[in-house]
């Protein structure tokens, strides 16, 4: 685990942020699992495919569609317990993700048995992949919050998109952004205007970053959405489930009977519009 020793408001690009959260999450991947392993499913035969801390399963919820025979990308699949499962469900999933340390924990999950998925590190803001690659694609909290180009990301997915196939990603709220860190009564209280882009930094004793995470409004978000070329579907904010009591970071019962902290964009690629079979209009001149 690195060392915080301070943190700030600062404007940083993606080579910063991307080096930040790869130093991060390579470092952060063993006691993320010890803490959150089980309730993602990661060490399930399966794997498992939770949206959010509010417990969602895409089992349940169906925001990808139909998926055997499908062509997923899991983007920020760290160590890919949603790939899995889908896999089990007829999918052909891939999952990349920018920290070999939690890809590594997928792979030492899939040593184990269930079924195996080709995993790729690599940054969400350059996919490597050719166009219309993928009939799906999906992000659980993963690489959307940390990256300096979250609309270049949505460009670049819909670029690897099949017409017709659904994006679907879940991140922190962005309501969440004017609260602290924190799941008790303290964080009940604004503090950080929700206009602040700027993004949240936490640097070591050298003062060189090493987690970055960055703001969007939901605003941003749709505009992003759309000037990629993608339809929005549907904004899913999730309801605390009353049989939660579970504290994760932020989320807490407590504050999740007040505001969300979870939103899921379902977008989709326009299809393809239909060939026509008919010749030119005839003219009308005489």
């Amino acid at each position: 685990m690195l060392g915080t020793a301070g943190t700030a408001r600062a404007r940083i690009g993606s080579a910063a942020s991307q080096r930040a959260s790869r130093r991060w999450w390579d470092a952060d991947a063993g006691q993320y699992h010890e803490t959150h392993a089980d309730f993602l499913g990661v060490d399930s035969p399966d794997g498992e495919f939770v949206w959010c801390p509010e417990g969602l399963h895409e089992g349940d919820m169906r925001f990808l569609g139909e998926l055997a025979g499908k062509r997923v990308l899991e983007i920020g699949c760290g160590s890919a317990p949603c790939a899995r499962w889908l896999a089990g469900q007829g999918a052909y999933p891939v999952g990349l993700d920018l920290s070999m340390g939690m890809l590594a924990r997928g792979r030492a999950a899939m040593e184990r048995g269930g079924p195996q998925v080709p995993l790729v590190q690599a940054g969400a803001e350059s996919l490597p992949f050719a166009d219309a690659s993928f009939d799906l694609a999906c992000s659980a909290f993963g690489a959307i919050p940390f990256v300096a180009d979250s609309a270049g990301v949505m460009r670049e997915v819909a670029r690897v998109l099949r017409p017709g196939g659904r994006w679907v990603f879940s991140v922190n709220h962005p309501m969440r952004w004017i609260f602290p860190d924190d799941p008790g009564p303290s964080g009940l209280t604004a503090t950080i205007p929700y206009f602040d882009r700027t993004p949240y930094v936490e640097v070591d004793g050298e003062g060189e970053p090493i987690y970055v995470e960055h703001h969007r409004t939901i605003g941003d978000r749709v505009r992003e959405i759309v000037a990629a070329g993608l339809l929005l579907l549907d904004i899913v904010e999730p309801d605390w489930p009353e049989w939660l009591d579970r504290e994760w970071g932020q989320w807490s019962p407590l504050r999740g009977e007040i505001f969300p902290g979870t939103a899921i964009f379902v977008t989709q690629k326009p299809p393809a519009a239909p060939h026509s079979l008919s010749g030119p209009a005839p003219s009308l001149a005489p």
